[in-house]
């Protein structure tokens, strides 16, 4: 059974998993989606529950974020980390905020105040290390409307902090770096057959997230230019280079990073290359 987040992170989950090969379909009111794959069955959850539905046992896996995963104390496996989220392919922070021109200037000024957040557990143990006693009450939502009227600062998620600026609030620290991970119940794990097939999804969602921002290029080139071409040329390893048929021209094939393609393929052409192709990857597995 496979926990996936139902939400946000919903819409960049599936796209995930059509490019690792497996389509996922759902009905817009069900949360028992289709998967054309005889050994997964599914479910789409809420990300802040599926720790502890793996624990537990209901789930085998599931992706979930990190935060949530120390938010429930969730004693799980951490099979992988999947660098992405509803915005972008970057980790997300939850962050102590506070209005632009509060007087509160570090962790220290927060003695006595009060703070909204859904990570409470974590925003707690936080202020705990730091020596500072304060109010943490858990935020439904909408957390940044909520200062300075209904408390004195929030603990909020941000991906680029464009919505705190908004918001007109401040950064005043860092409470938890987070990211997607696949994470495994410990008896699942354990279980060889199950343990197989978890890392093949894992092998194959890292394979698609690698691919995201690489392109494949292949080009012919005379012979006589290879050594300068392969010089100039970014790839992840040294290129396949394959003889053509007219013994003075080859074939060379790598991968590149998708922004440099713009870059490179003007300067292959004025270095004598032919039948320049770029194509997109589904999956680059290391």
């Amino acid at each position: 059974m496979l926990g996936l987040p139902k939400g946000s992170l919903e819409p960049t989950t599936l796209a995930l998993f059509a490019k690792a090969g497996w389509k996922i379909t759902q009905n817009s009111r069900s949360y028992k989606p289709a998967i054309d794959d005889p050994e997964l069955d599914g479910r789409f959850v809420r990300a802040q529950e599926i720790s502890r539905y793996v624990e537990h046992g209901f789930f085998d896996c599931g992706l979930t974020g990190h935060d949530w995963v120390v938010e429930n104390g969730a004693d799980v496996v951490k099979v992988c980390d999947l660098v992405y989220s509803r915005a972008s392919n970057a980790q997300s922070r939850w962050v102590l905020a506070v209005p632009e021109d509060s007087a509160i200037k570090s962790v220290k000024d927060l003695q006595g105040k009060r703070i909204a957040t859904e990570l409470v557990r974590t925003t707690r143990e936080f202020l705990k290390k730091q020596g500072v006693t304060a109010e943490v009450e858990f935020s439904w939502g909408a957390t940044e409307v909520k200062v300075p009227d209904l408390v004195d600062a929030i603990v909020d998620l941000t991906e680029t902090g464009s919505s705190l600026r908004a918001n007109k609030l401040r950064i005043v620290d860092t409470i938890l770096t987070t990211n997607t991970q696949l994470i495994a119940n410990k008896k699942s794990w354990a279980n060889a057959a199950k343990r197989a097939k978890i890392e093949t999804i894992a092998l194959l969602l890292q394979g698609a997230l690698n691919a995201e921002a690489k392109v494949g290029l292949k080009f012919n080139l005379p012979k006589a230019k290879v050594k300068k071409v392969v010089q100039t040329l970014p790839s992840l390893r040294n290129p396949t280079i394959s003889q053509l048929s007219n013994a003075k021209w080859v074939a060379l094939e790598t991968i590149i990073d998708e922004s440099v393609a713009r870059v490179i393929i003007p300067k292959l052409k004025a270095l004598g290359a032919e039948g320049i192709i770029e194509y997109p990857l589904n999956k680059v597995v290391y």
